[in-house]
């Protein structure tokens, strides 16, 4: 069986599907809490916003006061996010006080998980 990428196409089709040279890459990022409390949780998502929006990124979570999974990806339109976002992040999470068992996952399709 194929998959979204090994199919034949035409270049408008590609960039409709955002497959191809088209793809948008993002990462996953999870992690726990170590220590929740109301301050933490707002300090921390404040300035996650603030430093995902500096690197032009954009984000999607899911998670509760434990366990918290977050999959970024770049603002533009068929921009992907880089190593460098990924290093990035990875620095920024291990720098936060309250956070444990952060994991940042190897880039991956945006959209078709691949």
């Amino acid at each position: 069986m194929k998959t979204i990428n090994q199919v034949k196409r035409t270049k408008r089709l590609e960039k409709k599907l955002y497959v191809g040279k088209y793809a948008v890459l993002g990462f996953e990022i999870s992690f726990k809490f170590t220590e929740v409390n109301e301050q933490n949780f707002d300090t921390f998502f404040a300035e996650l916003m603030e430093f995902v929006e500096s690197r032009n990124l954009i984000l999607g979570s899911a998670g509760g006061t434990e366990n918290f999974v977050i999959y970024i990806s770049s603002h533009g339109r068929y921009v992907s996010a880089t190593e460098q976002d990924r290093s990035a992040f990875e620095q920024w999470l291990s720098d936060r006080d309250f956070i444990t068992d952060s994991k940042v996952e190897a880039l991956s399709d945006a959209y078709y998980g691949a």
